[in-house]
């Protein structure tokens, strides 16, 4: 029993009233998602590229979208107006909507590898580096130089992988085409040419050195300036720093990640950096001046009298820079009032006369508190 067809509007997943942009929009969508070539392992893919491009053919057209309204999908049975064969190939309308030209044009070929010209195709590979620095480097900035391994351009035959006095001939798989045909089902489908990777061309007597690629794997040194107020995890770009193409094709481009390494005193929120500084019980008691660490060397903080422990004080500007911009963060310290954890004879009864000489005015937060608790007391 043959499987009943699917509504047009819903294979495309738009309202009955969509505009022929919309219609557009779904189909590309959901074309790339289930083509063929993008799902070699879903037996189901083929059928539901097929049902999408015939889904379009339709609703794009005004005269059978007009009909298809009317008669649903018997104006397109065997003997109807438009006929049984009225269904244009559904890789051609792929290749119709995203700008291709001919058998594998356009965006075909960048979604799926196919043709486009080969010095694209060609095009040496993007690298990533991950870079460690530390986080007075990350405030103020840094130039570095890394190390990196990575395929060049081979210096015996200056990257374009023939031995000197060789010649290029016409691919004899393609036949210069620099495109081989395969068939899918009743589907063609125009792929690269695996011999000579899409330029229509080999070289006759390829460079010993580098086996007719023109690169050769080096280690090559890069510079790079790391800018003040950079974050965890940017992602900085270097053009033309990546491997090498092949045959004096573009090189691909190095990105490099930056990690900042944690740093022993300070923590980083955005552009503030936050510390922790532990201060004498007296200071805190009697106020006073504690010196206090920053990225640049230390600071004096004032302590007023009465401080107590957790309350936090800000230095202004001490931070890090922002990014590309002149002004920076500030530096926000936390003060631990520490507590003797050990005490002589005289220490102990000095304490205790201070002890007894305080009374509940000194301690309004533990007053306050009991009152707010004293049922938990009874």
């Amino acid at each position: 029993m043959a499987t009943a067809k699917r509504d047009y509007y819903e294979v495309l997943g738009v309202g009955r009233n969509a505009s022929e942009e919309e219609i557009k929009r779904a189909y590309r969508k959901l074309a790339v998602k289930f083509h063929p070539d993008k799902n070699p392992n879903d037996p189901h893919a083929e059928e539901r590229f097929k049902e999408l491009g015939e889904a379009y053919d339709v609703l794009i057209d005004p005269d059978k979208h007009a009909a298809y309204d009317r008669f649903g999908h018997a104006a397109f049975a065997q003997g109807a107006g438009f006929g049984g064969g009225g269904f244009h190939d559904p890789f051609d309308i792929f290749r119709e909507v995203f700008g291709g030209g001919g058998i594998g044009g356009g965006i075909f070929e960048t979604f799926f590898g196919g043709g486009g010209r080969a010095e694209d195709r060609q095009r040496g590979s993007d690298l990533r580096y991950d870079m460690e620095i530390k986080l007075e480097e990350a405030a103020f900035g840094v130039e570095k130089e890394i190390e990196i391994a990575k395929l060049d351009t081979c210096d015996k035959c200056q990257g374009s992988g023939a031995q000197p006095g060789s010649r290029t001939i016409s691919c004899p798989t393609c036949g210069g085409r620099g495109q081989v045909i395969s068939s899918r089902g009743f589907f063609q489908v125009s792929q690269t040419c695996p011999r000579c990777r899409g330029a229509g061309q080999i070289i006759e007597k390829p460079c010993r050195q580098c086996h007719g690629e023109g690169r050769v794997e080096k280690l090559g040194r890069v510079k790079l300036k790391i800018p003040a107020g950079i974050r965890e995890g940017a992602r900085l770009r270097s053009s033309h720093n990546g491997e090498a193409g092949i045959r004096g094709a573009p090189q691909g481009d190095l990105y490099v990640v930056v990690h900042i390494r944690e740093h022993k005193i300070f923590e980083r929120e955005d552009d503030n950096l936050y510390c922790e500084v532990p201060i004498p019980f007296s200071v805190a008691a009697l106020g006073g001046q504690v010196d206090v660490p920053t990225l640049e060397g230390k600071a004096h903080l004032k302590v007023p009298a009465g401080t107590q422990s957790g309350q936090i004080f800000k230095l202004r500007g001490r931070g890090i820079v922002h990014l590309n911009g002149a002004d920076r963060g500030d530096l926000l310290v936390r003060l631990l009032v520490e507590v003797p954890s050990r005490l002589n004879p005289e220490q102990r009864h000095k304490l205790e006369e201070f002890a007894a000489l305080c009374g509940e005015e000194n301690t309004p937060i533990r007053k306050s508190f009991f009152e707010r608790a004293k049922e938990f007391f009874k």
